[in-house]
């Protein structure tokens, strides 16, 4: 089992930076995948960006391509997104999940299969 802990969120203005950390509890954090997710009001869950457990493979949706990156430091038992060049239809609340490791690249975009999930944290972009 694995505990998880966001924090970063914060307001900021449009173009804007924000890094997101996800502290994960346990011994096991390098062997699951990572997954970022959003909700903004009134919508559903959206997938942002995922990283395997060993940091070999990313997956991006496509609106946040090139502007994100993920990323983990098994050492630290975290992960990281770094959000750049933020829009205001980046506002939502932000949560990091894991999972076990997934048996193919389109499970990475779905959040049902990710197991654990932390509390969120929210970012909002100003214009």
């Amino acid at each position: 089992q694995v505990q998880l802990v966001e924090s970063g969120g914060g307001l900021v203005q449009a173009g804007g930076s924000l890094r997101l950390s996800c502290a994960a509890s346990g011994r096991t954090f390098s062997s699951y995948d990572m997954g970022w997710f959003r909700q903004a009001p009134g919508k559903e869950r959206e997938f942002v960006a995922a990283m395997t457990w060993s940091g070999g493979r990313t997956y991006y949706s496509d609106s946040v391509k090139g502007r994100f990156t993920i990323s983990r430091d098994n050492g630290k038992n975290t992960a990281y997104l770094q959000m750049n060049s933020l829009k205001p239809e980046d506002t939502a609340v932000y949560y990091c999940a894991a999972s076990r490791p997934l048996k193919s690249s389109s499970y990475y975009s779905s959040d049902s299969e990710y197991r654990y999930w932390g509390q969120g944290t929210q970012v909002t972009v100003s214009s």
